[in-house]
């Protein structure tokens, strides 16, 4: 089910791009961002859901990961609504490091995000990560 606009609301914005500092403060609002804008288009309450909590997942990785010793360094969000899909990347600009081993209680970011999205990409360069998540939308 979508949440229609009215007939004479303008169309919401097609493209959505933040950058912060990848620091577990920051998130948050970074992530209320994102809900916003998505809260623009025409998807039902549990797609909009799937998509936040797969994006802030990948932020949070990004801020665990990317960057040494809790120095935080950028993060970029970037969303995109086409027909038929709705596309968004996380990138930051830090060190891909493989993740640790794990007591069992972690470790399942990326899990979650392949769960949630469509389809999933992660490019790891020797300048930072990416990760593109699509959801299709009928």
């Amino acid at each position: 089910m979508t949440d229609p606009l009215p007939p004479d609301a303008p169309a919401p914005p097609a493209s959505f791009h933040r950058r912060t500092a990848a620091n577990a403060e920051r998130l948050p609002a970074l992530r209320e961002a994102l809900a916003r804008w998505l809260a623009t288009l025409r998807l039902s309450a549990e797609r909009r859901e799937d998509i936040v909590l797969a994006g802030y997942e990948a932020m949070a990785n990004s801020a665990e990961h990317a960057y040494p010793d809790g120095q935080a360094g950028p993060v970029d969000v970037r969303a995109e609504a086409l027909p038929g899909r709705v596309t968004v990347t996380v990138t930051d600009y830090g060190t891909w490091r493989p993740p640790a081993s794990s007591n069992g209680l972690r470790g399942r970011g990326l899990l979650l995000i392949d769960t949630l999205a469509d389809h999933c990409a992660q490019v790891h360069r020797d300048d930072g990560t990416t990760v593109t998540m699509t959801w299709l939308i009928a």
